[in-house]
């Protein structure tokens, strides 16, 4: 009987170890691949300019503008928040949240981005960002947050920029 208790607690502690490390595994190639995607699509929206300025530069004569906004949720997997639960113990930076965070910013711009395209913007200024966690005071919740990044997207008049 105990061999048996003996043998289910490796069991479990091998388990848990081994799915640990799927979800490290496939985190990090899921990751790396939108990373591929997020840099394939920055390059596509290359010439649509965001500027966090106030207003557009002297050069341009706006025809025309409106708010562009581009959102995106973002959730912790097992992996992170386990490892973050550990380096709370000690203090410090944890990149894989930072990882996590870079990711959901630049996608925001992408959509945000792909907004202005849509309506025929080539420049957008005053850009921000807003981040609102969706499971603050859930307890056991996995972390998440929405990211919104939003501007004025500008229509230069025929012959300036854009």
């Amino acid at each position: 009987n105990s061999r048996m208790e003996i043998f289910f607690e490796y069991f479990q502690l091998i388990l848990f170890l081994f799915l640990l490390a799927v979800g490290f595994f496939v985190g990090r190639f899921l990751e790396s691949q939108h990373y591929v995607s997020i840099r394939k699509r920055e390059k596509a929206l290359k010439k649509i300019l965001a500027f966090a300025t106030r207003y557009p530069p002297n050069l341009v004569d706006a025809q025309e503008c409106r708010l562009v906004t581009g959102a995106v949720v973002i959730s912790s997997d097992y992996f992170k928040q386990f490892v973050a639960s550990l380096r709370n113990l000690v203090g410090g930076r944890f990149r894989g949240y930072e990882s996590l965070f870079d990711r959901a910013r630049r996608e925001a711009i992408i959509r945000m981005k792909e907004d202005a395209r849509r309506a025929g913007y080539s420049l957008i200024v005053n850009v921000k960002f807003e981040t609102t966690s969706l499971s603050a005071g859930r307890q056991g919740a996995m972390p998440s947050f929405e990211i919104l990044a939003f501007g004025t997207a500008i229509r230069p008049q025929r012959g300036m920029i854009g």
